[in-house]
């Protein structure tokens, strides 16, 4: 086993396509008869992947990650306001959200967590990125404080879909907007903060189904209305393949595998899936992609152990 690897696990956006990534980590620890958390170092995850990156660092494992996109999905995205309501509100409460969080996590904090976790979101007080991170560095300070919900629907708030989540008096939206692939920012964080050699960094990206969509002519001379119906979804392919390829320069292609099986377009929607359809894509697609995880179990993470608290000075 190599001590020198540096193993980041890093989870996409998606919404309750979410279900996808937890279903494939369930099928391929059954398959390799392995907890896969045991052998990264790091795991950063944006909106649903964020999600799920904070349920895995509280110890949860991928088959209740499965139960409860299945058994709580559908009631925290009912029947979401009309398309008139929507034009000036989002679409989803968030109570109902933040009610099936508490049931995961109770009052868990980030400090609580038994894996290194980055978890971005964006702030539209500080018009910057906003980070969330457990105290695995001297200078992170904060975070360990954060309770777990609060993180989760931090980085969940979608705009349109769900209205911006108020972290004490600071505005943060999902962190999407500007990481839906948040497998860069892995590497930022395992470079600048832990000390990681770019040569010695392997990453697995799991991603919620890549939607192939037919980008019609009209776009190509088009105005508000034709781009305002396909920009969303332009922007956000475009910021995560754009830090997927980035990740593939920095660290060889090699060294970077990546779950992310195309589909038609509009078979799966941000709050509405298919639920037997999106665990029967995670069950034929784990099926293939056991030989690309493999690699990755030659490597045992070593215990992370949080930066203690350093008491003030009293000088």
């Amino acid at each position: 086993m190599s001590e020198q690897r540096f193993q980041i696990l890093s989870f996409d956006g998606g919404g309750l396509r979410g279900l996808f990534s937890a279903a494939v980590l369930a099928e391929l620890e059954k398959d390799l008869g392995v907890v896969l958390t045991d052998h990264f170092d790091l795991i950063v995850g944006t909106s649903t992947g964020g999600l799920i990156a904070l349920a895995l660092g509280a110890g949860l494992r991928p088959p209740e990650l499965v139960e409860f996109y299945v058994d709580r999905g559908p009631d925290v995205f009912g029947r979401g306001r009309s398309v008139i309501e929507r034009s000036c509100r989002a679409k989803h409460r968030p109570e109902r959200l933040r009610h099936a969080l508490q049931d995961v996590f109770g009052d868990r904090t980030l400090g609580s967590s038994v894996k290194r976790l980055v978890i971005p979101s964006y702030s539209l007080d500080l018009h910057d990125v906003y980070l969330f991170k457990t105290p695995h560095h001297r200078d992170l300070v904060r975070d360990r404080y954060e309770k777990l919900v609060d993180v989760a629907m931090a980085t969940t708030a979608a705009p349109t879909y769900l209205p911006a989540f108020r972290l004490r008096h600071n505005r943060l939206v999902d962190g999407g907007v500007w990481a839906n692939n948040p497998s860069l920012v892995g590497v930022v964080e395992a470079v600048s903060l832990l000390g990681a050699e770019l040569g010695d960094i392997r990453i697995l990206s799991l991603g919620t189904t890549d939607e192939v969509t037919n980008l019609s002519s009209q776009l190509d001379h088009g105005g508000l209305l034709q781009w305002g119906r396909a920009g969303a979804g332009v922007l956000l392919r475009a910021q995560s393949m754009g830090a997927f390829h980035s990740v593939q320069h920095l660290v060889g292609k090699d060294r970077v595998a990546r779950i992310d099986p195309r589909v038609p377009a509009g078979l799966f929607r941000l709050d509405k899936i298919d639920r037997d359809r999106v665990r029967g894509l995670a069950e034929g697609v784990s099926r293939i992609e056991t030989r690309t995880v493999q690699p990755f179990l030659e490597h045992r993470a070593a215990p992370y152990l949080p930066v203690p608290v350093t008491p003030p000075r009293d000088d």
